[in-house]
């Protein structure tokens, strides 16, 4: 055997009570799994860690990352390597960067420069799905990546590749160029489909048009990941329709950082559950992840009307440059509520700029525009049109709306599964990019007791395998790969706050990807074991 882990408490995954056993990797696979008592030898390794008192799980899988150009720019990757994180899922809100052409990948580059960077440090060589997938394999010269990923389709792309950034339905040929797309992502190894619907141009898709990519969806057994039409004043009914959307469709459901925010959504969770609960017990096919925090974090440009964003970033600033126009903007987000808002009026002390592309601008980092327009003596709608002209759409935000009720009854759910939603961009980053995992053993298994270990577990690994249709992931099982954690259950807790948002976690001595170290004793080797995820795709 390569390595055993002597006397460990396994916590395998399933949910079921954990036990002490000696657990034996070999091959990048779990070998041997010989539990306290079992009759026979137990099992020898070349090397043997001695990990009394500490607690054995499979890797964590954050089901909503960014780390779409953060896994080819930095090796180390210790925002979720330290963490734990074995597996991040790729592709989201809609938004990444293929399948793209030459326009399209420009567009996209400029549209989400606050979640990953203008991209100027990376050679873009692929324009399709398979393309980036081999580029994630071969990354580093070959070598590989930090953490496996797996990839989900962007809508939002898509339909920029298809026709554009227009605010009108698909024609019936561009509608089959869309369904083309989704059908060579998910045959090049995509595990789904991804939208960002308060986000432009995917926003603008139709329920008919989304309903006819879900169909293509279901057919290679995919799963539908939507940030959906609102989590603000529609948020129930935004559910809803996602809900129906894909049981027409026949299509699995995974809601993306499923929270209910802003003021009217105060104490309104059980709805949301109730809702789900009803559909699952209708035979579909739902789950959904969440962040153990209670800020969001998104891009100041987002906050925009939809009608401000047709036509891309260029246009965007054409308009915040014109008084008149910016009048209107301004008009809608304050007094009426955008729908890139979730149709609830602005609060500008909400909003705090945690990141900006220009250095010049660093001022403004940490601070919300109220208190920054206060201090200036201006107008918060000042500051923030100053903001998404002079840094050209750049800055990213953290948005103080969330409820903490909502986060802890909605984590309770029994298809819930983690999803850091992390940003690594920006001077002060929310502090879920590096904290997320942690954070729900620390805070919300042993400070709060919301979840037991083992059930918290099973939430970060199996489910999230299970959505995902990994057959040998997820679980500790002899013949399981051997992507593993052995953290200990009295010390884990993030290290990352907002005042200090890069800080790393305690309490994960190791973590392992296919049997090979990516953090030894707290400190990341420089082994590149991660990988691109392809689900095989099967037409039914």
């Amino acid at each position: 055997m390569d390595t055993v882990f002597r006397d460990v408490r396994v916590i395998d995954g399933s949910g079921g009570p954990s036990y002490r056993a000696d657990v034996a990797l070999d091959g990048g696979r779990i070998a041997a799994v010989h539990r306290e008592g079992d009759a026979g030898p137990r099992p020898s390794a070349r090397r043997t860690v001695s990990a009394d008192g500490l607690a054995l799980a499979p890797g964590f899988i954050d089901m909503h990352a960014h780390s779409d150009l953060a896994l080819l720019r930095d090796p180390s990757h210790e925002a979720k390597a330290a963490q734990g994180v074995t597996l991040e899922v790729l592709g989201q809100d809609g938004l990444s960067y293929a399948p793209v052409d030459d326009r399209t990948l420009a567009e996209v580059r400029a549209q989400i420069t606050g979640w990953n960077g203008d991209g100027g440090d990376i050679d873009f060589s692929w324009r399709s799905v398979g393309g980036y997938l081999d580029r994630l394999d071969h990354g580093f010269g070959g070598a590989g990546i930090a953490v496996n990923a797996a990839y989900l389709i962007p809508q939002g792309t898509v339909r920029m590749l298809a026709l554009g950034w227009d605010d009108r339905p698909a024609t019936d040929a561009e509608l089959t160029r869309m369904k083309q797309l989704v059908a060579e992502g998910l045959q090049q190894g995509a595990v789904g489909l991804s939208s960002g619907l308060t986000y432009t141009p995917g926003m603008y898709a139709s329920d008919a048009e989304l309903t006819e990519l879900c169909r293509v969806v279901a057919a290679y057994d995919g799963y539908y990941c939507p940030h959906h039409r609102s989590y603000g004043a529609g948020a129930l009914q935004a559910y809803e329709e996602m809900v129906a959307l894909t049981r027409e469709a026949g299509c699995a459901l995974h809601l993306a950082h499923a929270t209910m925010n802003f003021g009217v959504n105060k104490d309104r969770a059980p709805e949301l559950l109730a809702l789900l609960d009803a559909a699952l017990e209708g035979g579909a096919d739902i789950s959904l992840d969440t962040y153990p925090y209670t800020p969001g974090c998104t891009t100041l440009v987002a906050m925009l009307p939809s009608w401000a964003s047709e036509g891309g970033p260029e246009a965007i600033l054409a308009r915040l440059r014109d008084t008149e126009v910016a009048a209107r903007i301004r008009h809608t987000m304050e007094v009426e509520g955008a729908d890139g808002c979730h149709g609830v009026p602005i609060e500008w002390d909400t909003i705090e700029i945690s990141g900006t592309t220009d250095p010049a601008l660093a001022a403004y980092v940490g601070r919300t525009v109220a208190r920054s327009a206060a201090e200036r003596g201006e107008e918060p709608w000042t500051v923030a049109r100053r903001l998404l002209i002079e840094d050209r759409l750049g800055p990213t935000i953290l948005q103080h709306v969330g409820h903490e009720e909502n986060v802890r009854r909605i984590m309770r759910h029994r298809v819930h599964t983690g999803g850091s939603d992390g940003i690594l961009q920006g001077a002060k980053p929310h502090p879920r990019a590096y904290g997320t995992f942690p954070q729900y053993l620390g805070r919300y298994v042993r400070e709060l007791g919301v979840l037991s270990l083992e059930e918290c577990v099973a939430h970060l690994t199996s489910r999230p395998a299970a959505r995902l249709r990994l057959p040998d992931r997820g679980l500790i099982r002899e013949g399981y790969r051997a992507d593993l954690v052995l953290f200990d259950p009295d010390t884990v807790a993030a290290g990352s706050t907002f005042a200090a948002p890069r800080t790393l976690p305690t309490g994960i001595p190791h973590v392992l990807i296919d049997g090979r170290f990516v953090i030894e004793n707290g400190r990341r080797t420089d082994t590149l074991a991660g990988r691109a995820i392809r689900r095989a795709a099967r037409r039914s």
